[in-house]
């Protein structure tokens, strides 16, 4: 399946002990999203920004975990986290791209972290 084509999550389940959220899709692909990454990568505004250039880097969530998900639709999730930050929705194809670029997105975010001299 082309990595644009749309797809749907199957399973979807959080290992609270782990804080990760095991995601299971109908392409038959699997990831586990640490609540950590998920956090950091909010497709929300005050993550994402508004506009090209606005992206923010989210600091100090090491720790952070899930104390909430709730179903939007029959397309997306929307992701209580225990720092308060509930905002932004996780469609199924941001979940899915999330998977398959996390060796990407998480080698660049802590490049972006050390070059700033910041800790997660």
């Amino acid at each position: 399946m082309p990595a644009d084509s749309p797809v749907t999550v199957t399973e979807l389940r959080y290992r609270s002990a782990e804080k990760t959220l095991d995601v299971a899709f109908d392409d038959g692909s699997r990831f586990s999203l640490p609540a950590e990454y998920l956090r950091v990568e909010s497709p929300s505004a005050e993550v994402q920004g508004h506009g090209p250039g606005q992206r923010k880097l989210v600091t100090g969530r090491r720790h952070v975990g899930i104390m909430k998900i709730e179903p939007v639709g029959n397309y997306a999730v929307r992701i209580f986290f225990d720092d308060l930050h509930d905002t932004g929705l996780y469609t199924w194809e941001t979940l899915h791209r999330l998977g398959r670029e996390q060796a990407l997105r998480w080698a660049e975010y802590e490049r972006a972290l050390a070059e700033k001299g910041l800790t997660r």
